[in-house]
């Protein structure tokens, strides 16, 4: 596996969700993501709760491949970015062990600077060290 320094990679990895142009995310997943990479979210306690109405045990959502995770990013740009003012931002203390690297967020008003959320990820890695799977928990 080549070498990567996490922190980095945390960085790179979040201003993806923060670029405004549709052409600077794409080149941003191409050069973060195998093109089978995956991304799986575990989404908030209200849309487990509603999935859980509706008969779903374990709700997880997903997207594979560099269409579907552009259009994901994309939509996430526009909802939290462009409409609601936020920014996403790395934390400081990004990990790896192997081909697994942990990395912490903060989701952060652009008009105050305050942090209004966060989560985490994990990032399976694949020999060319671009982004397998990712495993992403909003709100930890």
């Amino acid at each position: 596996m080549v070498e990567i320094d996490p922190q980095q990679l945390a960085e790179r990895y979040m201003a993806q969700w923060n670029a405004p142009e549709a052409a600077e995310r794409r080149a941003a997943i191409e050069g973060l993501w195998a093109e089978d990479g995956t991304h799986i979210l575990h989404p908030p306690a209200a849309i487990r709760e509603a999935a859980a109405a509706l008969g779903f045990d374990h709700p997880t959502l997903e997207a594979q491949g560099h269409d579907a995770i552009e259009t994901r990013v994309g939509r996430s740009y526009e909802r939290f970015v462009e409409k609601q003012g936020f920014a996403f931002r790395a934390r400081p203390g990004a990990t790896r062990l192997n081909d697994v690297v942990r990395i912490g967020w903060d989701t952060v008003s652009t008009a105050t600077g305050d942090v209004v959320g966060g989560g985490s990820d994990l990032l399976v890695l694949d020999d060319d060290g671009l982004i397998k799977v990712d495993y992403m928990f909003p709100g930890a």
